[in-house]
């Protein structure tokens, strides 16, 4: 492989999660810093006032639903679920259809005052789209991540948008990871170290 080829694809990567694209509810910009400090706020405040954060996804999103859960939750101290478990997302889809088994899960464990976090690489899954406007519905904080389309349905959904320009799964996805670990690290205090210059927060390898 020519190592120029590698260095072009971590460039890439970085180019993708620095220009990561931020927006309102109403469609306006969000400067990428000012909404990474607003998600770093929401999330704690939700949980200070006994609230949680809900999170969502399909595939590898699901993944990574599931990932930050329970480093958010571990290392974070920030009280969070994902609705991945098997049985729940067969009886639901079964039952009410794989378009609603986020959906209702955010109706039955949603309350006002949590958080949404709305996991989609292409933005126009029908079961997180349904679950977004669900807990708008309720008066949940949403929060999305999505990439592929600038127009995709999930975009206008959320009290905060996250974008990412590309249309390849895992560029989207790595950015989408990076950019909830970036929530999370400033939630815990992170100030700019690095490996070897001073004690990091454990967590799960």
């Amino acid at each position: 492989m020519d190592p120029n080829l590698l260095d072009s694809y971590f460039d890439h990567l970085r180019t993708l999660a620095l220009s990561a694209e931020f927006s309102d509810r109403a469609g306006t910009h969000v400067r990428a810093v000012d909404g990474i400090e607003w998600a770093v706020k929401k999330t704690r405040h939700a949980h200070d006032a006994g609230n949680k954060l809900m999170f969502i996804g399909n595939g590898g999103s699901a993944g990574i639903a599931s990932h930050v859960a329970i480093d958010y939750s571990k290392n974070g101290n920030l009280r969070s679920l994902a609705f991945n478990d098997g049985a729940s997302l067969t009886c639901l889809a079964n039952d009410l259809g794989y378009e609603n088994v986020f959906a209702k899960q955010v109706q039955i464990h949603g309350r006002p005052g949590d958080v949404l976090i709305a996991i989609s690489s292409g933005g126009g899954s029908k079961n997180i789209l349904n679950a977004a406007q669900a807990a708008r519905d309720m008066g949940v904080t949403v929060f999305t991540l999505s990439g592929f389309k600038a127009d995709n349905p999930l975009r206008r959904l959320g009290d905060l948008n996250a974008f990412v320009a590309s249309d390849q799964y895992g560029f989207v996805e790595i950015v989408h990871l990076t950019l909830l670990h970036a929530v999370l690290d400033f939630s815990m205090g992170w100030d700019g170290r690095v490996l070897g210059q001073g004690p990091l927060p454990p967590v799960c390898l």
